[in-house]
């Protein structure tokens, strides 16, 4: 059991290493200064068990305003029993730490930090910052669960995107007691592309909506994580299975409006379309009927738009395409 508090460490980089076995350690890694010239800090909870093993990562708010991620890590790490613990878990609660203060989606620039991914050592602020976040922060992991949200004006299933070829990341994936997973081997750009490339394990989940904690999809997302941690050999206990299977999808796209005007669209996340069916409606701002969009193929609705405000490239749905990879 986690609890208590104390003074983190600010330190310029991770090493668990350093860190006493049996005990939990709170840090503050130094990745930027502001334009004050003072330090901007991540934090960072590492409970490191008495016996050696896998290091695993759990990431939250890379989009500032993605906050359900938050307390699925301090739950997690709240639950574990010291003393059973083999190898280290490695809660990183924000890691945009100017888009959390500003509760934004992108870094204090505005830049996503989720599409400049691996960074670089000089040059712009936000590739500056995912390299040291990289570097500094992420590269003692072994496995990483990377924690989402929807944004703005869009809703999300309980979903979950990985490379489903791949049988180690396949496996975390299926752990999750999510309602969709959805094949993908990472954009370039992307937090979890860039730990695969660093030889990590990694998944993303997607946990509801912005700027809201939900308590039922938070409560869902710590039991995948903890049965991450019993498949990996971290904790001791047996994993929960699912009431009912996730529904896979071999790829997913977004649908875009080609007009600007006011938007309405029909299915629910979940929901499955049919090729034709007419899933949004446009109309102008007098209140005609400019078009009506239909899903191109079948497929289930993995997010949708729910901002009725929508210009010309809007985001219309998030359609996931059934089938196994």
């Amino acid at each position: 059991m986690i609890s208590g508090a104390s003074d983190p460490l600010e330190v310029d980089r991770l090493d668990i290493d350093t860190l006493p076995r049996g005990a939990v350690s709170r840090l503050r890694v130094t990745l930027a200064s502001d334009a004050m010239g003072d330090p901007v800090r991540v934090p960072v909870i590492v409970a490191r068990g008495p016996h050696d093993g896998p290091v695993v990562g759990l990431t939250a708010a890379i989009h500032g305003n993605e906050v359900n991620g938050l307390p699925v890590v301090h739950q997690v790490l709240r639950n574990l029993d010291l003393a059973r613990l083999r190898g280290a878990v490695v809660g990183v609660p924000v890691l945009n730490v100017p888009g959390f203060h500003a509760h934004q989606r992108g870094y204090a620039d505005g830049s996503d930090l989720n599409r400049v991914m691996p960074g670089r050592p000089q040059g712009a602020a936000a590739p500056v910052y995912a390299h040291r976040l990289l570097d500094r922060v992420l590269r003692p992991l072994a496995f990483l669960v990377d924690l989402h949200t929807a944004s703005f004006g869009r809703v999300n299933s309980l979903y979950v995107r990985a490379d489903l070829t791949d049988p180690v990341t396949a496996a975390l994936a299926r752990l999750q007691p999510a309602q969709i997973l959805v094949h993908n081997k990472g954009a370039d750009g992307t937090l979890r592309s860039a730990a695969a490339t660093m030889g990590l394990h990694a998944i993303t989940v997607e946990v509801g909506n912005p700027l809201r904690f939900q308590k039922s999809l938070i409560r869902t997302s710590v039991e995948g994580i903890e049965n991450v941690l019993v498949h990996l050999g971290v904790v001791p206990g047996e994993i929960l299975e699912s009431e009912e299977d996730p529904v896979v999808c071999r790829h997913s796209y977004w649908l875009y409006t080609d007009r600007g005007g006011l938007l309405e669209v029909f299915p629910g996340v979940t929901d499955t379309v049919r090729r034709g069916e007419v899933v949004a409606r446009l109309t102008n701002i007098y209140g005609d009927v400019l078009t009506e969009y239909r899903a191109p193929e079948d497929g289930v609705v993995v997010g949708k738009s729910t901002n009725p405000v929508s210009p010309m490239g809007a985001r219309i749905l998030h359609l996931g395409i059934v089938g196994e990879p």
